[in-house]
């Protein structure tokens, strides 16, 4: 028997990977999607359509699909293979065509319409009306409403759309695995810290090149060199290769996939009656257009760049002074940048570092979790984990109530994908009467322990973990009664607020002292030390946040200009990025070809959500700073009105209900130093 058909019999009906092998996954997909065919017959033999036979019946139809789909595409992000990613281009256009069997179904919608007429006359809850006005728009947008023949074009592009975007991770995954800089020499390692040219050597070992050090492009080693090397020549050489993933015209290179990507977003939105691919996705969006996220954009970035400026001149100065450096470029703003804070504030990464060891770091995350909404973490060696790095926990509440059952994957790897993202093998409803809950997971790339040392993270590592187990939280607490509406699915522009809340106690002391302390000594982190992170946070707030609009900036233009329009993708780039650029151009380098947020993740159109969700997460943690960071009723309320609401409600909606008014930008400009 195929073990992803079977009902597993794990602690908490959790993914028996220990079982589960590569070659099972295209039977169980193509033997879910004829179980998941079966649901949708039964609801179109349906003789009188309603609420519970056709909206419910379809939100809970095809449930060992979706389990076996997150199971395998879970994988081809954390520990992928050439088998697997051959077998993601073979199981995407089944998906895919499935997914339209549905969409397209003209029966199947007619029932949805008959159902959605009523809609005044059913008396339904606020979720229930949600999930209803949620499945029609959901047909009506993936193109119900279009005749056959531009179904069967719909069809086309959708399965070119899957493929591309596969194709893009596979090509930037390929290319960060296969670039390394190796150095024999270690004079020419001056100003890196030992614990990273240890964990270099460490890497030098084990591909077989003794008495050596390798550094690569995943992020613990990449952002270290350039913080701290002294080497100039080898910070470009490093930062030539980052930033010139898949885009050097060999068989890696992603600019043509671009260009069909964007060309066939466009026709879809247009077949849809769209204008552009930007329209279609704001529609269902808080900024709900390409104008107001423009808006939000200019004048943020209207309020950030003469500081922005300012700091760069600053930093300008501040390397000629120290080095000469007559022309400050890309490869030289985090060395120098790290050395004016430490003179400025008395305090760097490599001062903090010991402060912050993995697990201590860890079970801060789980107190705080504790203190404010009552969650105990129990390790579950029982659980199968797909790799030996993986660890799984039992959650549960103040009661002594199962949860959630939360995984976590926190070092680097050949088959897992740069970054740091939370996923879900399972999400959360109620099914047959009975609260179906979440199997939630993190998956990291932080610094890796040595022969000498533990994990010890980096103060932006701390806040990262922070950031990820916010979006764990949304989906662990989650406690709707429908899964499309449940834990995370909420609104793009909405998704980032309990990520980036939760990254706001890693700043207080109250939080700081339940779990930082020095991994040898024992002693817990100095106010004087806390006072200075504090300090130090408004550091060139001004260039990040331009950063982060060009960013959003570029994401709009890709998708909203015609593409037709668009005949080279890096001069498409350099123009776009002309009003936000702070620093010299560096020719052939470009963050198109692998910005695979927008071009593999769910993010175009929607990279502006970040900065967003800054204002919604700045506004409301104010509240928390004014009660009190670990305040029970504070907590308990973004608990309902926030964590566990998902997405029953419009968002503004409840942000409301939590903070009792619509947020106000204010914190946030005050948070950055920008007011």
């Amino acid at each position: 028997m195929n073990p992803l058909l079977e009902n597993f019999n794990t602690p908490f009906e959790t993914p028996p990977f220990d079982k589960i092998k590569t070659e099972d996954f295209l039977p169980a997909i193509k033997a879910a999607i004829t179980l998941a065919k079966t649901d949708i017959q039964k609801i179109k033999s349906e003789p009188i359509p309603d609420f519970e036979n056709t909206i419910v019946a379809l939100d809970n139809a095809g449930d060992r699909l979706s389990l076996i789909s997150s199971i395998f595409f879970n994988l081809n992000s954390a520990e992928t293979n050439d088998e697997i990613q051959a077998l993601a281009r073979e199981i995407s256009p089944l998906l895919t065509a499935h997914s339209n069997d549905i969409l397209l179904d003209a029966d199947l919608f007619e029932q949805i319409k008959q159902v959605y007429a009523q809609k005044d006359q059913l008396n339904l809850s606020e979720e229930q009306s949600t999930l209803l006005e949620k499945t029609y728009k959901g047909f009506v947008r993936n193109g119900a409403n279009l005749n056959e023949h531009q179904k069967e074009n719909l069809r086309k592009i959708d399965q070119e759309l899957s493929q591309l975007g596969l194709k893009f991770g596979e090509n930037v995954l390929a290319e960060t695995n296969k670039y390394s800089l190796v150095v024999d020499d270690e004079s020419q390692l001056s100003g890196l810290p030992d614990a990273i040219k240890e964990a270099a050597s460490q890497l030098a070992d084990e591909k077989e090149l003794k008495g050596k050090w390798v550094f690569t492009l995943a992020f613990p080693s990449y952002i270290p060199f350039m913080t701290y090397a002294d080497n100039r020549a080898l910070r470009k050489e490093l930062f030539l290769a980052y930033n010139t993933k898949a885009c050097k015209g060999d068989e890696l290179d992603n600019k043509q996939s671009i260009k069909d990507m964007l060309k066939l977003k466009n026709q879809r939105a247009q077949l849809l009656g769209y204008e552009s691919y930007a329209d279609f996705v704001l529609e269902e969006r808080m900024a709900k257009s390409g104008t107001a996220v423009l808006d939000f954009l200019n004048n943020l970035l209207e309020k950030a760049k003469p500081k922005a400026i300012e700091e760069v001149k600053e930093l300008e100065a501040y390397a000629k002074s120290l080095d000469g450096i007559d022309r400050l470029e890309k490869w030289d703003f985090a060395y120098y940048s790290e050395k004016l804070k430490k003179e400025k504030y008395e305090v760097d990464d490599e001062l903090l570092r010991p402060y912050f060891k993995l697990e201590h770091v860890i079970k801060g995350v789980f107190t705080t979790a504790n203190k404010l909404f009552g969650l105990t973490f129990i390790e579950n060696k029982n659980i199968p984990v797909y790799h030996q790095d993986v660890t799984a926990y039992e959650v549960k509440d103040e009661n002594g109530n199962h949860i959630a059952v939360f995984y976590a994957d926190y070092f680097p790897r050949a088959g897992k994908r740069n970054g740091a993202w939370m996923t879900s093998y399972r999400g959360q409803k109620i099914i047959d009467g009975k609260d179906q809950r979440p199997h939630v997971s993190i998956v990291c790339n932080f610094t890796k322990p040595t022969k000498t040392k533990p994990s010890l993270l980096t103060f932006k590592e701390v806040t990262t973990l922070f950031h990820e187990f916010g979006h764990a939280l949304h989906g662990m607490l989650a406690k709707g009664t429908y899964e499309s509406l449940s834990g995370t699915s909420v609104y793009w522009d909405f998704v980032e607020l309990p990520s980036q809340i939760f990254e706001n106690w890693c700043y207080e002391k109250a939080c700081l002292d339940l779990f930082a302390s020095h991994y040898e000594t024992g002693e817990t982190i100095p106010s004087s030390l806390i006072e200075k992170i504090k300090n130090a946070s408004n550091f060139q707030q001004g260039y990040q946040t331009v950063r982060q609009i060009s960013f959003g900036l570029l994401d709009m233009a890709y998708h909203s200009t015609d593409p037709s329009l668009i005949s080279d993708i890096p001069t498409f780039e350099k123009e776009q990025m002309k009003k936000t650029a702070l620093l010299p151009d560096t020719e052939g380098t470009m963050m198109s070809t692998s910005f695979s947020h927008i071009f593999q993740g769910g993010y175009a159109a929607g990279y502006y959500s970040y900065k967003w969700a800054e204002i919604l997460d700045a506004d409301a943690f104010e509240l928390f700073l004014e009660k009190g960071i670990f305040d029970s009723n504070t907590a308990k309320s973004f608990q309902k009105h926030i964590l566990s609401a998902g997405g029953s409600v419009h968002p503004s909606i409840l942000y409301k209900r939590f903070r009792g008014r619509d947020p106000k930008p204010d914190a946030l400009l005050k948070r950055a130093g920008l007011i």
